[in-house]
């Protein structure tokens, strides 16, 4: 009787999980760059009643007899799926066709150039510039790539992490597939490569931790980052300007796990229910 209890118990929590699952992705469905998540299950200890025994002379062999004791969460997995493509126009917003992610991060110590921080990694690309001309995230992270070392043609770049600086005097800034950023000089009029955004890509991308920001950062499962720039040899994917990568939430999908949820949820509290009943008419047999 106290089995009953506690597996549906276990049941109550892990369908209360993915309940919360469900309402976070709901919650992000129009968050730029934003990945969903999937919960899987898997059973808790058994208790074993009776092993199991070969065939003997004469008598054929017996299976094991097993008591389930719940359920567990067993995973909680990003969907790393690419959400669909919405353009806006904006020449610095940016979307990633392909593999990849954008490397932002914050200046750790200013000089030429300078250090950063951590670098946290990104699919939201709805950019924009600030004061200095610096390419920033909306939280003020410096979109990283390589400053250019040479016009050409083709013009050439670096290999140093450097911020997007664009010049007071650029005038009709654009960005290529290949993440090469040019502009126009107001003053002389030419067309000049100011540098090119880097992106990375991992070995296992549902191995990075999720932080705040619509953002990701290395963790031990997900490997080192391979850093490169747009459409090179790594497989890394083009950028495409004036558009904007959206949340990959499949509201049909997650609708059908909210009732999923609420199902398994109300399942278990009906054992639950049904195994209280059971124990009351055995103290009402006491009493009798």
């Amino acid at each position: 009787m106290m089995r009953s209890l506690f597996a549906a118990i276990s049941g109550l929590r892990v369908h209360q999980t993915m309940l919360d699952v469900t309402a976070n992705d709901i919650a992000n469905v129009n968050t730029i760059g934003f990945k969903g998540s999937s919960v899987s299950f898997k059973d808790a200890l058994s208790e074993l009643q009776q092993g199991a025994s070969g065939p003997s002379t004469g008598l054929g062999g017996t299976n094991a007899e097993q008591i389930g004791l719940g359920v567990n969460l067993g995973a909680i997995s990003i969907r790393m799926g690419s959400g669909a493509t919405q353009s806006t126009g904006n020449p610095n917003d940016l979307a990633i066709q392909g593999e990849g992610w954008f490397r932002v991060a914050p200046i750790k110590t200013a000089g030429a150039p300078p250090t950063f921080g951590a670098a946290n990694y990104t699919r939201a690309g709805n950019f924009t510039t600030d004061s200095a001309g610096n390419l920033v995230t909306q939280d003020g992270l410096y979109v990283l790539g390589y400053a250019a070392t040479g016009q050409g043609p083709p013009p050439t770049f670096g290999s140093t992490d450097t911020p997007i600086k664009l010049p007071a005097t650029a005038t009709a800034v654009s960005i290529g597939q290949d993440g090469v950023v040019n502009y126009v000089d107001a003053a002389t009029g030419l067309s000049t490569a100011l540098g090119q955004i880097t992106l990375a890509k991992f070995a296992n991308d549902q191995g990075l931790t999720r932080v705040p920001g619509t953002r990701f950062i290395e963790s031990p499962n997900s490997g080192t980052p391979l850093v490169g720039v747009p459409g090179d040899t790594n497989g890394l994917g083009t950028l495409a300007a004036g558009s904007l990568e959206m949340s990959n939430v499949d509201l049909a999908a997650e609708f059908t796990n909210m009732i999923e949820a609420q199902r398994g949820f109300q399942a278990n509290g009906r054992v639950i229910s049904t195994a209280d009943q059971m124990l009351q008419d055995l103290v009402n047999l006491g009493r009798g």
